[in-house]
């Protein structure tokens, strides 16, 4: 299977790789960007501005098609923009090296006071997190919360393990080796899954427990969401969890995951944004729900961030970030559904904008 452009290939082929920078200006994106309410599709008046970006993985696809499309509105903005992992994200920003970061976390309490300009967390996209396999002759799997667990703790090492068997009826499942594959790299969502997995198991809490960085009881690693995606495709049995992006430009297969009201909903944006209005945004704008209320909510969505300084050195790039922002809030958020996003709900677009109006010199 070839893959999409966002996955190395072992065969050598990747027209991406996650670590380097993308460079807008020099994007082989060739799609026409979407009429912009703010821009003319002319150079904005003033000097060249650059702008530096790294984080989460999960949002990777969005930003980049935002920032190419910006780009050909305003050819003297460009925007590169790092796909190395929630983790490596949040450091880079900390360590002022970044103009922006970007995590599907957030920052935690700690991490903000290190930041002597002051950090804004914006919640900028939505999506969810999928379990994707590599199982041809299976296309219509479902997971209770029970196995999904025992599957990822190592307890069930085969496919057709009657535990599986049970909640499949009508399935012929293979006398196959389950291969887990889980993120080696400090990953949003890693977080975001581990924390799902925490709010349904007591088990999985007192055991591995959630976070960036866990220590896996059973699988192989692979980095970013591109590489678990990749590293699922080529292993027969492998079952990883992953932005559901990434499942639908390369067309993996994903299960059907049993949420809190103990319906097995597969996800789609429907779905996903009944689990997301169970989400209400504080004023900080972070929050989570790891297992949402709901017979139609898809059990595992989240918000990601870009988190942004509050003051900056640079008069021109704060302006800068400030229209880049707003525009991806606005315009962008039209091109969410295609890539396998949620758009914000009004509400969250109108607080977000609010606060990135508070950016200044």
């Amino acid at each position: 299977m070839q893959l999409f452009s966002r996955i190395p290939s072992a065969a050598g082929q990747a027209l991406f790789l996650p670590f380097l920078a993308l460079t807008v200006g020099l994007a082989s994106c060739q799609s026409n960007p979407p009429q912009s309410n703010t821009g003319t599709g002319t150079a904005s008046p003033g000097a060249t501005v650059s702008l530096s970006g790294a984080g989460a993985t999960f949002p990777a696809p969005l930003y980049q098609r935002w920032f190419a499309d910006y780009n050909k509105l305003h050819p003297n903005v460009q925007v590169s923009y790092q796909s190395v992992g929630s983790g490596a994200g949040v450091q880079q920003f900390v360590g002022g090296t970044v103009d922006f970061g970007a995590s599907d976390v957030g920052m935690k309490p700690d991490e903000v006071a290190k930041v002597s300009r002051g950090a804004l967390l914006l919640p900028m996209t939505a999506g969810g997190i999928v379990a994707a396999y590599n199982l041809p002759d299976v296309k219509d799997l479902k997971l209770s919360r029970e196995n999904l667990t025992a599957i990822f703790q190592g307890k069930i090492t085969k496919w057709n393990d009657p535990k599986l068997a049970k909640d499949n009826a009508g399935v012929t499942l293979p006398d196959l080796p389950i291969a887990v594959i889980y993120r080696s790299d400090g990953s949003g969502t890693t977080a975001t899954f581990t924390k799902h997995l925490s709010a349904i198991s007591p088990d999985w809490k007192n055991g591995p427990g959630n976070g960036k960085s866990i220590q896996w009881p059973v699988g192989t690693g692979a980095k970013g969401n591109e590489g678990v995606t990749a590293q699922i495709q080529q292993t027969p049995g492998a079952i990883g969890y992953i932005e559901y992006g990434y499942a639908k430009e390369n067309n993996v297969t994903f299960a059907s995951l049993e949420n809190k009201a103990g319906k097995f909903v597969t996800y789609t944006p429907e779905s996903a944004a009944a689990a997301l209005a169970k989400i209400q945004l504080p004023e900080s704008l972070m929050a989570f729900d790891p297992d949402p209320e709901g017979e139609g909510s898809y059990p595992i969505v989240t918000y990601t961030w870009v988190l942004a300084y509050k003051t900056y050195d640079n008069p021109e790039k704060a302006k800068s970030l400030k229209e880049v922002l707003k525009w991806s809030l606005t315009d962008g958020q039209k091109l969410s559904p295609d890539l396998g996003y949620v758009p914000l709900p009004a509400e969250v677009v109108t607080k977000v904008t609010a606060a990135v109006d508070t950016i200044s010199p």
